[in-house]
């Protein structure tokens, strides 16, 4: 079957998670993703928060940068939230827009050596070794966690182009894809995983989780436009408008193109976001195999 969420974007204020997570929670929803978006809300933060306020609701962490992030740090936050809140927590991490990790004075030279780097070390530390590691960026010293968690943690990775899709498969739990990928671009994007898996002799399931740009309701079609224009995504084929039937539709057409998960994205200028949140569990999900 395939997992249906939806997305608390970061435009909104932080004390709004509150009753969106709530309302999610209360609807049955599967799950809730946050970004951390420079120079919005931090992810992890958020994603404790919205865990503490719900039951039952996973809730997803990405992409977290990780220029940003020390890859100890990024492990013991991730292990507190798996010990606090057991197979309720999802953890992605990405590149990061590179412009703003140069504001940051986190841009490195290789991205693509930093994020496999980090992968390697990130599993292995949540997997409960004891790491030693003098890498171009990764450098650890005799580093285990006092209180690794309890059970496996998957560790997803976020990317778009052919090396980055590859290492995905290669060395992350995980892919991540966002809203800018149609469903022949998933059956590529797919396609990238599935080599990098094999190069390094990897089996077993491999989930692959696609944003999809949804606007419902009075002013959809002008929304989803705006939104678009404002993102640059204005190939065809990318997000849906109209009813849940409209929407269900698209989720499906993602699923069959290798989709794992599909979460619904609303625009930045969402008018109710407590409101589509519930539109997803209660009107698109009976309509999702």
């Amino acid at each position: 079957m395939t997992t249906l969420g939806a997305v608390f974007r970061p435009q909104l204020p932080p004390e709004r998670l509150r009753s969106v997570a709530r309302a999610a929670d209360a609807a049955g929803l599967e799950e809730l993703w946050l970004w951390e978006d420079c120079f919005l809300s931090s992810g992890v933060a958020s994603t404790s928060a919205a865990l503490a306020w719900t039951e039952r609701l996973r809730v997803g962490a990405g992409l977290l940068p990780v220029p940003l992030r020390n890859v100890a740090l990024t492990a013991m936050e991730a292990a507190t939230l798996h010990r606090m809140f057991p197979g309720r927590t999802m953890l992605a991490v990405g590149h990061g827009v590179q412009s703003w990790m140069g504001q940051t004075g986190a841009r490195v030279e290789s991205p693509m050596t930093l994020l496999r780097e980090y992968l390697h070390a990130l599993r292995a530390l949540l997997g409960g070794e004891r790491l030693t590691v003098d890498g171009r960026y990764v450098r650890l010293d005799d580093v285990a966690l006092d209180w690794p968690p309890t059970v496996p943690v998957p560790v997803h990775a976020g990317g778009l182009g052919p090396r980055t899709l590859r290492l995905t498969g290669e060395a992350a739990d995980g892919t991540v894809l966002d809203a800018s990928v149609p469903a022949d671009g998933v059956r590529r994007a797919c396609a990238l995983v599935a080599e990098g898996r094999a190069a390094a002799g990897r089996s077993g399931p491999h989930p692959v989780t696609v944003y999809l740009h949804v606007a419902t309701g009075p002013g959809a079609r002008e929304r989803l436009r705006a939104e678009k224009e404002r993102t640059g995504n204005t190939a065809p084929g990318l997000g849906v408008t109209g009813d849940a039937r409209a929407v269900a539709d698209a989720v499906v057409e993602l699923a069959e193109a290798g989709a794992t998960a599909v979460i619904l994205q609303p625009t930045s200028g969402e008018p109710d976001p407590e409101g589509f949140v519930r539109f997803a569990a209660e009107r698109v999900r009976p309509l999702v195999p």
